[in-house]
């Protein structure tokens, strides 16, 4: 029973740790700001792997990074770089997205 009950503890723990982490991350002002030095730091961190450097140095995509509502917002989540960083899958989606963002500017 004495262990049941220690394994209720850590779990609790868990849960209020993961909750207290979710809610750190959600902006309640209302305001729709986006966090620059996390987009900043992200970036830097994805700077490491070729395949971006590769898309940031294009002349097409760079300004995405800066200008792109939709581009700073997926590099807002360090759980989205974190996944770009591991999954080839999730790379081709983010080229894919810049590609989009890319052609609607040029539609304007």
């Amino acid at each position: 029973m004495k262990k049941l009950g220690n394994w209720i503890i850590v779990f609790l723990g868990v849960v209020v740790t993961l909750s207290l982490s979710l809610l750190s991350s959600v902006n309640f002002s209302g305001s729709s700001e986006l966090n620059t030095q996390k987009i900043d730091k992200n970036i830097e961190k994805l700077k490491d792997y070729s395949w971006f450097n590769d898309l940031y140095e294009n002349e097409k995509h760079h300004r995405s990074f800066f200008v792109s509502l939709k581009i700073r917002n997926y590099l807002a989540s360090s759980w989205r770089v974190s996944k770009l960083i591991r999954s080839e899958k999730a790379q081709v989606k983010f080229i894919v997205m810049l590609e989009e963002v890319d052609r609607l500017r040029n539609e304007e």
